[in-house]
C-alpha cells in the first residue's frame, strides 16, 4: 500500500514516518510539511525521499493519505487535491463547525476517515461509555483527561467527542436534554494520554480509563483505518472509526 503522509514532522506524523519505512508491506510514497518547515528538501531517514509541502501541482502516486496537521493544512489538502479520489485519514482535530462542513462537502469526491482519536482501542472504549449512557442515563457522566505539559490547557478533541456523545446519548435515553457532562484537564510531564468517564450513580460510580502508553498507539491505529479504508475499495463518503470496527463498506 503506497501511503502519503501529511503532517510528517508532528508527533505523530513522525511516529507514522517511522512504522511505514520499518513495514515491508508498505510504501512511503511522500512525507508532507508546511512550506516553512525546516525539514524541506532534506531526505526522509536518510532515503531517496525528501520532505516537501503539499502544493496544488504535486504528483503524488498513493493509495491512501493519511493527514495529522492542522485544521487550515487539512483544507488546503483538500483544495489542492481537488475531485481527485484518493482515500484519506484525517487525525488532525480542532476543525470549527464551519472547517467541518467543509470537510463534509469534500468527502463528495472521495473517502475521507475522520477521527479525534486513533489510538488503538479507543473507539471501543468509547461505544462502551456511551452504551453505558444510554442503558444507565440517570448516572451523572463526567469526562476527564490527562495530557503532556506542552498540550492547550483547553478539553481536546478526545474529551469534547465524549461529552457530545455522552451528552447525547443520555438525552436521547431520557427524551429530555441532559445536563452537559463536564470535562476535567490536566496537563502533566511527557503523559501520552489518559482519558476518562466517570459515572455517578448515588451509591455507586463506574470509572472507565484508557491510557496510551507510547504515541505508536495513534500511528498504530491509523494505519489500521488506512488499510480498512482502501481495502474496502469502496466510493465517496464521510467515515469514522465505528465503521471500521464494524465492517462497514
Amino acid at each position: 500500500m503506497r501511503i502519503a503522509i501529511v503532517g510528517a514532522s508532528g508527533r505523530v506524523g513522525t511516529k507514522l514516518v517511522e512504522l511505514v519505512l520499518a513495514n515491508p508491506g508498505l510504501d512511503l510514497v511522500a512525507a508532507l510539511v508546511s512550506p516553512g518547515s525546516r525539514l524541506v528538501g532534506s531526505p526522509v531517514a536518510g532515503g531517496s525521499l525528501e520532505y516537501r509541502p503539499a502544493e496544488a501541482a504535486m504528483n503524488t502516486h498513493n493509495d491512501v493519505m493519511i493527514d495529522f496537521s492542522t485544521p487550515s493544512a487539512s483544507l488546503a489538502l483538500q483544495e489542492d487535491v481537488g475531485t481527485k479520489p484518493i482515500p484519506m485519514v484525517i487525525g488532525t482535530t480542532g476543525f470549527s463547525p464551519e472547517e467541518q462542513e467543509r470537510l463534509i462537502e469534500w468527502s463528495a469526491y472521495r473517502p475521507l476517515l475522520v477521527s479525534a482519536n486513533f489510538a488503538r482501542g479507543f473507539e471501543a472504549f468509547r461505544l462502551g461509555a456511551v452504551e453505558f449512557a444510554g442503558r444507565m442515563p440517570d448516572a451523572e457522566a463526567f469526562v476527564g483527561e490527562i495530557y503532556h505539559a506542552r498540550k492547550k490547557n483547553e478539553p481536546s478533541g478526545t474529551s469534547r467527542l465524549l461529552a457530545r456523545d455522552l451528552f447525547e446519548k443520555r438525552s436521547r435515553a431520557m427524551g429530555f436534554a441532559a445536563p452537559e457532562p463536564p470535562v476535567s484537564v490536566r496537563r502533566e510531564g511527557d503523559t501520552v494520554g489518559v482519558n476518562e468517564v466517570r459515572f455517578d450513580m448515588g451509591s455507586a460510580e463506574l470509572v472507565m480509563t484508557y491510557r496510551v502508553h507510547a504515541l505508536a498507539a495513534y500511528a498504530e491505529g491509523a494505519l489500521a483505518a488506512a488499510q480498512w479504508l482502501v481495502s474496502r475499495n469502496g466510493g465517496p463518503g464521510l467515515y469514522s472509526l465505528a465503521d471500521s470496527l464494524a465492517g462497514k463498506g
